[in-house]
């Protein structure tokens, strides 16, 4: 059996917050602002294997009211999300990502947020896709005033 989970995520841009995608902190002068570290990037891959298995999204397991989660890693959501996949008796064969930043660069970052999404998931760097474009200036994101993050996951039991 086949089953392919997919999820878009996205976080506002400011002030006095790291900068985290991918597991990864990149240096920039605002940072992303959530309940958890808002790693936009490891919560839409979360959310896309919550999807693949039809349990429903990251607030169902992770409410951004919590003071368990509050300022919570995401890469132990990430762990914790794949681990229900393995738990379902799936193995995850790709991991396809888009993310939409306007001003933050990606492509420097590129094979360091694949190799820590594969070591994190204890996974082949293979199977992890890293793309990113703009939002040709328009819009939030356009406007820089955010980051998001599409991912799509395939499993196969």
């Amino acid at each position: 059996m086949i089953r392919i989970g997919h999820a878009w995520d996205v976080h506002k841009l400011v002030k006095d917050r790291p900068l985290i995608l991918g597991g990864i902190n990149i240096e920039y002068e605002l940072g992303l602002l959530g309940h958890s570290d808002a790693d936009v990037v490891l919560h839409a891959v979360a959310e896309s294997f919550l999807g693949a298995l039809a349990l429903g999204d990251l607030g169902k397991f992770y409410p951004d009211n919590s003071d368990k989660t509050l300022n919570m890693s995401s890469k132990i959501i990430i762990k914790e999300c794949y681990q229900k996949i393995l738990d379902n008796g799936y193995k995850l064969n790709n991991i396809d990502l888009t993310i939409y930043a306007q001003y933050v660069k990606i492509s420097p970052h590129r094979d360091e947020i694949r190799k820590s999404i594969s070591e994190m998931l204890n996974i082949d760097i293979n199977q992890v896709s890293v793309k990113a474009t703009t939002y040709e200036k328009m819009g939030f994101i356009g406007r820089g005033e955010a980051i998001a993050c599409e991912a799509v996951c395939l499993i196969e039991k």
